[in-house]
């Protein structure tokens, strides 16, 4: 058996370094995005509660539809890294053509969905005017950035998918300095400014945007690795279009519902107060913080697959996958441990506002359970995307996230059933408001049944799937 045994661990133990080697930078780059909002919570905490809340809501409006839209722009990494690992050069820079173009026409429709904060609001009761104000203004810098942003993705994607990912790492790491200056100056009022709190950030994240998008065609113009795939703009291509919409609204979908839960989360959660949102936000961050390891690896490995699965490399592409399920599951329970002990630090960062600290010490909880889960269900979603499989998948996050977790989270948490599950909430997280305790839980049940749903199909797809022929997205 130890025999057998030794092979399989070798070649596992090869790609998860190749894993890794790719999946660190997409790491860094992703730390680096959400120092974004890690920064923008903690600026926001410091000037005011209010601030505090105004900033819960927006980014969770923001979120719900920036991240759908990524989704559809993510379509790109599958089709690029198949073209890729096929040595189909002059292919990949006609796919990534026809992703600019997709981003500048979703970047229309997301605009719409942002100027009406007042239709996302009506979900969360009487929001204190001052907060509402916030959001409204919030939002509409962020409409600024939203073109920026989605047509930074497409660069994104053409990097990842070609295995260059330190790109854009670089440039997102240098895109911190300026988010932290730039908020500094618009939330507090410096140089003369006035003190904007929550719509600095936003206008701060849209300045930030911009400059990220310019280094990154800069890059693009000037890299010889990217000069052979012709990255010359094209004329808009129907047939294109449909390839990248046919895996990409499915994929959107995934990324909607995956985040759509958690915004509503936010939405609901307004309603027990200033304090509990403030302390939900902080939780909310800290989830998406730890979430980027699993997606890091997702990526990478969904990269690495997916030029595998191009060349026609079956074992290949089965054995990258397993050493990518490896990791994140060991990188899981290593974060969760580090959330468990170190609790005092992570709300001494976050803010020094009592009331929220003690709503979030609470929460937190929960947080090493629900991000093992989350983990999980990240990884198998990322490797099923490889293969250009997402219609099962969204249908079966719909069931997971939004039925049970969301759901079933509205259900007894604030709808009919409320209360419900006050005795298990008392034993679990004591002193925990009942609410949003609620909603968490209901959340993570609801990842752990996408996650097992998704395994299974997984393992239906990789003993189906035939190398000779390109997945239809089903």
């Amino acid at each position: 058996m130890s025999r057998r045994l030794a092979p399989v661990l070798r070649s596992l133990g090869h790609y998860s370094k190749e894993t890794l080697k790719q999946a660190w930078p997409v790491l860094i780059s992703a730390w680096a995005g959400i120092a974004f909002g890690v920064m923008d919570t903690a600026m926001a905490g410091h000037a005011s509660a209010a601030d505090l809340q105004a900033m819960s809501l927006s980014v969770s409006i923001y979120i719900t539809v920036f991240i759908g839209l990524m989704g559809v722009v993510h379509a790109l990494i599958p089709i690029i890294g198949q073209h890729f690992g096929a040595g189909r050069l002059s292919d990949v820079g006609r796919a990534w053509t026809q992703g600019v173009w997709l981003a500048l026409g979703l970047s229309l429709v997301g605009a719409v969905f942002l100027l009406f904060p007042d239709a996302w609001l009506s979900l969360s009761g009487d929001v204190d005017p001052a907060v509402r104000h916030g959001v409204t203004w919030y939002l509409r810098a962020l409409m600024l950035a939203l073109p920026a942003t989605l047509l930074f993705r497409t660069i994104y994607a053409l990097a990842t998918a070609t295995s260059r990912p330190r790109v854009v790492m670089n440039i997102n790491l240098a895109s911190i300095a300026f988010k932290g200056l730039f908020n500094w100056v618009f939330i507090f009022g410096k140089f003369g400014m006035p003190a904007l709190g929550a719509a600095g950030a936003g206008l701060s994240t849209a300045l930030t945007g911009w400059l990220t998008l310019a280094a990154g065609l800069w890059v693009l113009r000037h890299d010889p690795y990217f000069l052979r795939f012709n990255l010359t703009m094209r004329r808009p291509c129907w047939a294109d279009q449909k390839e990248l919409l046919r895996l990409g609204l499915p994929m959107g979908g995934s990324y909607l519902v995956e985040v759509a839960a958690f915004s509503f989360m936010a939405l609901l959660v307004a309603r027990e107060g200033m304090y509990v949102t403030g302390g939900h936000q902080i939780i909310a961050n800290l989830t998406a913080l730890c979430y980027m390891m699993p997606m890091a690896v997702g990526i990478a490995s969904a990269s690495l697959t997916s030029q595998a699965i191009g060349a026609g490399d079956k074992q290949r592409a089965q054995r990258t996958a397993q050493a990518g399920l490896l990791v994140v599951f060991v990188g899981a329970l290593s974060t969760a441990l580090l959330i468990v002990f170190g609790r005092p630090l992570i709300l001494a960062v976050y803010t020094d506002d009592l009331q929220v600290a003690a709503v979030a010490a609470t929460l937190l909880q929960i947080v090493p359970f629900f991000h093992f889960w989350d983990a999980m269900h990240c990884i198998v979603s990322y490797l099923l995307r490889a293969y250009k499989v997402a219609v099962v998948p969204l249908i079966m996050q719909i069931v997971g996230l939004t039925g049970l977790g969301l759901i079933g989270g509205w259900l007894l948490g604030f709808g009919p059933a409320a209360g419900s599950l006050q005795p298990l909430i008392d034993w679990l997280v004591p002193g925990a408001p009942m609410g949003a305790a609620t909603m968490w839980l209901m959340a993570m049940l609801g990842l752990a049944l996408a996650s097992l749903l998704l395994g299974a199909w997984y393992i239906y797809v990789i003993r189906h799937y035939k190398y000779n022929r390109v997945a239809t997205g089903s």
